[in-house]
């Protein structure tokens, strides 16, 4: 159980903190006073403070974080601005969030998911300039009988160009790009002898396990892989092209994240997906047997999840806070307190809903739920 548990508490660590110094960044650059920069929620298990003020913190619950700003509330109308004013004097007021102009607050709200990007985007590139990068071109070496591959007109020595208009660059691509499809069809462009021919592939959902050996439903073809000419070809990149292929890699993330969400959401896509802090943590460990080069990978998978999920415009999230910005910036003026604490309750209950099911799904990845 420590096997999964340290590599997970690292994990959640860095990215929270990472997430969190996007904000404190943001507010120092712009002058808000920062009272509490915490890792973790509840009681403190240790901590400082710095000559700013600031006490930097770790806490026992260990799946979050937050920085609390001075004079900080959850929800601010015009009459709180009325007697913010009165409360503070004219040097305290400039420290003060709620005070500062709209950009600036957008902005410090924005640093957080932005943090998470530019770390996943940061280890894309350290892997694709120290490590290397994969560019073995993925031919079909084997179509089972009867299988959706040989039903859609697949063959043996077809080199795979793209599927679903995603371009395959690697042998590697070939099975998350099918993984993350949701469509009914697969659509194949195949490069065989000097044609290139598009195909549709209706895949069958099976039980089956990932490299990790954990259960999952998962979308198969019928098809094994090799190298074209039995050459693997994986280079280290330049600069140019390692933040090139990072800021793809980055952008398709999040792109097939939002796609898959949207289809789970019309119930297109498999739920039972969907985990939580559990599977997470047995993830971790995991992975982290791979070696290091496999944990800061997911590292960055992670990374680009934390900041996706918070731009979501659900209240208590950052995309809430921008979301309320978006309206004081059409209706020239904060929305009313009641609105606001409304728009919270429905944030609290969609956070808890998502939380029950998600652990759910956790506890049902672990047999305690058939």
């Amino acid at each position: 159980m420590i096997d999964y548990i340290l590599p997970f508490l690292i994990l959640i660590m860095i990215v929270v903190f990472i997430h969190e110094y996007g904000h404190y960044y943001f507010a120092k650059r712009y002058g808000v006073a920062v009272t509490d920069f915490s890792i973790g929620f509840g009681k403190e298990i240790f901590g400082w403070n710095d000559k700013s003020g600031t006490r930097w913190k770790i806490c026992w619950i260990p799946l979050g974080g937050y920085v609390k700003f001075f004079g900080d509330r959850n929800v601010f109308s015009q009459a709180d601005q009325e007697k913010l004013i009165e409360k503070y004097n004219e040097e305290d007021r400039k420290k003060l969030f709620v005070l500062k102009p709209l950009y600036q607050r957008a902005l410090i709200v924005f640093g957080g998911p932005l943090a998470n990007f530019l770390l996943a985007l940061l280890i894309f590139f350290s892997i694709y300039t120290f490590a290397g990068k994969d560019f073995t071109p993925a031919m079909i070496n084997e179509v089972q009988k009867d299988s959706p591959a040989m039903i859609g007109g697949l063959k043996q020595n077809d080199i795979i160009l793209e599927i679903d208009g995603n371009e395959v660059k690697s042998i590697m691509d070939v099975s998350k790009f099918i993984t993350l499809s949701t469509d009914d069809f697969i659509d194949f462009k195949v490069k065989r002898s000097y044609d290139e021919i598009l195909l549709k592939v209706k895949p069958k959902m099976v039980l089956s396990e990932d490299n990790l050996g954990n259960k999952i439903n998962k979308r198969i073809v019928g098809i094994k892989l090799s190298a074209y000419n039995n050459e693997i070809n994986h280079v280290k990149l330049g600069p140019a092209q390692a933040i090139y292929h990072a800021a793809n890699e980055v952008y398709f993330v999040s792109i097939s994240s939002l796609k898959y969400i949207g289809a789970m959401i019309f119930g297109k896509a498999d739920t039972s997906q969907l985990g939580g802090p559990i599977r997470i943590a047995k993830i971790s460990g995991q992975v982290a047997e791979f070696g290091l080069l496999a944990f800061v990978s997911m590292m960055a998978y992670i990374s680009i999840s934390l900041g996706l999920i918070n731009l979501f415009p659900i209240p208590m999230l950052d995309g809430g806070h921008l979301m309320f910005y978006a309206f004081e910036k059409v209706l020239g003026r904060p929305l009313s307190q009641k609105t606001q604490e409304g728009f919270f309750r429905i944030g609290m209950f969609l956070l808890l809903t998502l939380m029950i099911f998600t652990t759910f799904n956790d506890l049902k990845d672990l047999g305690l739920f058939s």
